[in-house]
C-alpha cells in the first residue's frame, strides 16, 4: 500500500500548526547557497527530525532545518539542506520535501547546489543557470505506484527548466560582473568524484557541470507543476584539458563559500522582482 500522499500531510499539517507562514516560493540551499539563511526574515525554524516522515542529512557542510519566513519581501520555506541518494536514501525520501513544499502552497521552487565544471570555459566560482539535464542517476523518485493527487504518471520533461528567469539571473550577473553562463547538468550517483574519462566522455555527450543531487528534486517538481530556477556554482574545474590535480571536500568548499555572495544577490535579485 502506498502511504506516501498520507505521509506528505501528515509533515504539512506539523508545519502548518507551528508557523503562520503561507509560503509563496520554496528554496533548496545545497553547497552553494547555505548561509542565504542569514538573509531570511525568520519566524519559524524546524529541525528535521522533528517534522513526520523527513529524512535527517548527514553532510557537514549542510544544516539540517526546514526555516520559514521572508526573503526579499516573499514569504517562503527554505530547506537549509538537502538529502542526497548517495547518503543512502531512496528517491522517495530524497525528494520527500519537494512535495510537502508544494502541498504547503508554493508556487515555484528554487533549488542550488555546487558542480564540477565539465566546459572548458569554465571557472571555478562561476555561476551557471541550469537549462536542461541528462539524468545517469541509477534509480527515479516516480518508479513504483503513482497516486494521481501527486500528479501525472509520465510528465513531460521538454520545457523543465525557466529560460526566461535564467534569462533575468544572466542580466543580473553581467549588472554585478559576477561570471555567469547557462549550462547542462549531468547528474550521476557519487559520492566518489569522476575520473578524468568521465568528465571528457560527459563534456562531448553535452554537458557543461556535474553534480549529485537536483535531478530527483526537479524531476519531482515537474511532476508536481512547479516552475524551476536551478543555480549552481562551479566548485572545481574537471575538464582533463583545463583541471590540474586532485579536487578535495575542502576545495570545493571553498570555491562555493567564494562565489557564494554573487549567487546570493543573483537570487535575491530575482526573488524581489516576485513580488
Amino acid at each position: 500500500m502506498n502511504h506516501l500522499y498520507d505521509h506528505i500531510q501528515q509533515a504539512v499539517q506539523f508545519i502548518q500548526s507551528r508557523t503562520r507562514i503561507q509560503p509563496r516560493l520554496g528554496i533548496i540551499l545545497g553547497t552553494g547557497l547555505g548561509n542565504l539563511t542569514d538573509e531570511i526574515e525568520v519566524e519559524t525554524e524546524l529541525e528535521y527530525a522533528d517534522i513526520p516522515h523527513f529524512p535527517v542529512s548527514t553532510v557537514d557542510s549542510h544544516k539540517g532545518r526546514l526555516v520559514l519566513g521572508h526573503f526579499a519581501g516573499v514569504p517562503v520555506v527554505c530547506m537549509a539542506g538537502r538529502f542526497h541518494y548517495y547518503e543512502g536514501y531512496s528517491m522517495q525520501q530524497v525528494t520527500f520535501p519537494v512535495r510537502v513544499m508544494k502541498f504547503l502552497g508554493i508556487e515555484r521552487l528554487v533549488i542550488s547546489n555546487a558542480s564540477g565544471g565539465l566546459n572548458p570555459d569554465y571557472q571555478a566560482g562561476d555561476v551557471v543557470l541550469i537549462k536542461d539535464h541528462i539524468n545517469m542517476m541509477p534509480e527515479n523518485p516516480l518508479r513504483g505506484i503513482n497516486d494521481e493527487r501527486l500528479g501525472p504518471r509520465f510528465p513531460d520533461m521538454t520545457q523543465v527548466y525557466d529560460r526566461q528567469l535564467n534569462a533575468r539571473a544572466l542580466e543580473i550577473a553581467a549588472q554585478h560582473g559576477i561570471r555567469a553562463h547557462e549550462g547542462v547538468y549531468w547528474g550521476l550517483q557519487g559520492p566518489n568524484l569522476e575520473t578524468p574519462a568521465e568528465y571528457q566522455l560527459m563534456h562531448r555527450m553535452g554537458a557543461d557541470i556535474v553534480g549529485m543531487s537536483t535531478v530527483p528534486e526537479v524531476i519531482v517538481a515537474r511532476q508536481s507543476g512547479l516552475p524551476l530556477l536551478v543555480i549552481s556554482v562551479v566548485a572545481n574545474q574537471g575538464n582533463p584539458e583545463v583541471a590540474v590535480g586532485e579536487t578535495t571536500v575542502e576545495d570545493v568548499i571553498a570555491a562555493v563559500a567564494a562565489a557564494e555572495p554573487g549567487m546570493r544577490r543573483i537570487v535575491r535579485e530575482l526573488v524581489g522582482e516576485m513580488v
